[in-house]
């Protein structure tokens, strides 16, 4: 096939399992399965359910995707998968599967960082993303502003991250302590709709003059929260989920996004890119929107259907990651649950360009 090769990508990090697939830059089909309905009578995620989950799910959610694209699987040209971070088992699954797809197939296999993917997410919408830009990543694990150059070739530069709870986490947590359903962050966001976010005073965690300008911490604002309710239950009277939604939401809103345009203008950087699962967020996309047009600030956020953990992201840094002339991984390649966000691909011979 003329050209660069389609690329399978394959994501099994916590309770989704995904296959995509991309082709220079184009996505041309995915397929999502998730095993979400499975854990929320367990308020979160239970490993051994997920990774059973993706066993199951694996081959059907590939022949989807491929059944989309309208393509077979001896189109594939190269397989990419998520290696790390992630829940251990669950990604096992997804590597075991990748392997047996590209020794089956005769294709390079690349291991990628699934962060990266999110980001990388961002270009299936708008095309490449501009070098240099500043990413705001937001999920149920992780809260970081990053500085990204070359997602292919250059290491990731980290301005801060979250010291203790990620938005996401905020979310699912204090969602619990409202009664609202797993996963917390969407339930927040319906109840938030009815809600007046003036109506409960919560703090915009390490927002002070002499904190750090770009790094998180969201575990006393789910303190203040959970105060708030206990107060209210305290004193006879059950708290008002719609307004303790809309505050918590507004908190963690105006926090992300005055950080986020603050990275921008104190670096000279015309563009945001707002990724993650937590981007999915309505308030989070509508103030990133307002106070990225009022500082002259081009942003970029996935369409919902890209924001939450997909196949698709994983193919499209996979793909990246082909045409920058990247080595593929060598079939030993291992998962790494908590690899540490510094280049796109997961093993050092692929983040470096093939002689």
């Amino acid at each position: 096939m003329a050209g660069p090769p389609v690329v399978l990508g394959i994501e099994s990090s916590c309770d989704e399992t995904g296959a995509g697939l991309v082709r220079d830059g184009v996505l041309l089909g995915h397929a999502v399965a998730s095993s979400m309905d499975e854990h929320a009578r367990y308020g979160g995620v239970v490993p051994e359910i997920a990774a059973r989950a993706h066993v199951h799910a694996m081959a059907p959610v590939v022949q989807e995707a491929l059944d989309r694209a309208g393509l077979a699987l001896t189109d594939i040209g190269a397989v990419a998968v998520t290696t790390g971070p992630g829940l251990s088992g669950a990604l096992q699954v997804g590597l075991a599967a990748a392997k047996s797809y590209a020794f089956s197939l005769g294709v390079p296999l690349y291991g990628v960082h699934h962060l990266a993917g999110h980001v990388a997410a961002a270009t299936l919408d708008g095309g490449p993303l501009p070098n240099p830009c500043i990413v705001l990543i937001v999920s149920g694990g992780h809260t970081s502003l990053l500085l990204v150059r070359d997602l292919a070739r250059d290491p990731i530069v980290h301005l801060g991250d979250t010291l203790d709870d990620a938005a996401g986490e905020c979310f699912d947590k204090v969602a619990r302590i409202l009664r609202l359903p797993y996963p917390g962050g969407p339930a927040i966001d319906r109840a938030a709709r009815d809600g007046d976010p003036k109506a409960v005073r919560l703090p915009r965690p390490l927002s002070g003059p002499n904190d750090p300008r770009y790094a998180f911490s969201f575990s006393g604002l789910k303190t203040a929260a959970a105060r708030w309710v206990e107060a209210q239950r305290a004193a006879g009277t059950e708290p008002h989920v719609p307004d303790a939604a809309a505050a918590l939401q507004e908190a963690i809103a105006d926090t992300l996004t005055r950080k986020a345009v603050r990275a921008c203008t104190d670096h000279g950087i015309d563009t945001l890119v707002v990724v993650g699962g937590v981007a999915a967020n309505s308030r989070i996309r509508a103030l990133t929107e307002r106070r990225c047009a009022a500082a002259g600030i081009t942003l970029r956020v996935p369409a919902l259907r890209l924001c939450t953990d997909n196949g698709a992201m994983v193919a499209a840094i996979g793909d990246l990651l082909v045409r920058s002339g990247a080595r593929p991984a060598p079939m030993d390649i291992s998962i790494d649950p908590s690899a540490p966000l510094e280049y796109a691909a997961l093993t050092p011979l692929a983040a470096i360009r093939a002689a």
